[in-house]
C-alpha cells in the first residue's frame, strides 16, 4: 500500500482544514516546495496535493505553489482542486504532474472524466468526497444525494488510474479513517481505491493496509503534527 503525503495548498501556503472547513484552516509552512521536498527525501514514492482555493473556485489558484513543487521534486505528484475541463487537464499534465483528480466534474460532468481517461491513460483519477456515504462537491459545500458506490461503480470501464475516497468528517480530525467504508468501496469496484480522511498513526495505516484491498492512503495533518513519522511508515508498510 503505498502512502501519499498530502499538501494542501490555501493561499500559497500548506494547510490542513478540519473536516473541510476553510475557515479552520492550520497553516504548517509557506514553503510548499521545500515541504514537498522534505517528503521526498523521507523516501515517499507519490506527494498529494490539493489546490483548496481552487477547489472552491472551480478553476485552478494555487499554480504558482504547484508548479514550484513540480519543479523542486523527481517524485510523482497528484493534484485536485478546481480542475473541471480539458484545457486544465491538458496545462497540468504538459507541465510534468503525474495525474489530475477530478472530482467534483465526476459528478457534474462524467463525460470529461472518461474522455480525460481515454486521452491520458492511467493519468486520471477520481476523487469522491463523502458525508454518511453521500458525495459531496465544490469543496464538500454541495452535498449531493448521490452515493459513493454508485458514482465509483459509474466510472467502472472508464479507465480511470484510481478513486481517492474521503470520508469528510473524518478529515483533519485526527479520529483514524473510516476503515469500513472504504473497503467496503474498494471492495465494491476492480479500480484501486486510495484512502483519505482522518489517517493519524501507524496503526491506521496498518488496518487499511491489512484489508488487503485498499491500494494507497493520503495522510497530512499527523505528518506535520510528527503522529506519523513518514519515513518510519514507509519502510513499515514496505512501499
Amino acid at each position: 500500500m503505498i502512502l501519499y503525503p498530502a499538501i494542501d495548498l490555501k493561499d500559497g501556503q500548506c494547510v490542513r482544514l478540519l473536516r473541510g472547513e476553510m475557515d479552520a484552516a492550520t497553516v504548517f509552512g509557506d514553503d510548499p516546495a521545500a515541504q514537498a521536498a522534505a517528503f521526498e527525501a523521507a523516501g515517499c514514492a507519490w506527494v498529494h496535493l490539493v489546490d483548496l482555493n481552487g477547489a472552491f473556485a472551480g478553476q485552478p489558484v494555487n499554480g504558482a505553489a504547484v508548479e514550484a513543487i513540480l519543479a523542486r521534486v523527481k517524485v510523482p505528484c497528484q493534484l485536485g482542486g478546481g480542475i473541471r475541463d480539458m484545457a486544465t487537464i491538458e496545462r497540468w499534465l504538459s507541465r510534468g504532474l503525474a495525474r489530475v483528480i477530478l472530482g467534483t466534474v465526476a459528478v457534474e460532468n462524467p463525460a470529461l472524466v472518461r474522455e480525460a481517461a481515454l486521452a491520458f491513460p492511467g493519468k486520471v483519477a477520481v476523487g469522491i468526497d463523502a458525508r454518511a456515504g453521500r458525495v459531496a462537491t465544490k469543496g464538500w459545500a454541495h452535498e449531493t444525494d448521490m452515493m459513493v458506490t454508485d458514482l465509483a461503480r459509474s466510472f467502472e470501464d472508464a479507465g480511470v488510474a484510481a478513486i481517492i475516497y474521503t470520508d469528510i468528517d473524518r478529515d483533519g480530525a485526527m479520529q483514524g479513517p473510516n476503515i469500513a467504508a472504504t473497503e467496503a468501496l474498494a471492495r465494491a469496484v476492480s479500480i484501486p481505491v486510495i484512502a483519505s480522511g482522518g489517517v493519524s498513526s501507524i496503526v491506521d495505516l496498518m488496518a487499511l493496509r491489512d484489508t488487503g484491498v485498499i491500494s494507497g492512503a493520503i495522510s497530512g495533518r499527523a505528518l506535520y503534527d510528527g503522529a506519523i513519522d513518514l519515513g518510519a511508515a514507509i519502510t513499515a508498510l514496505g512501499a
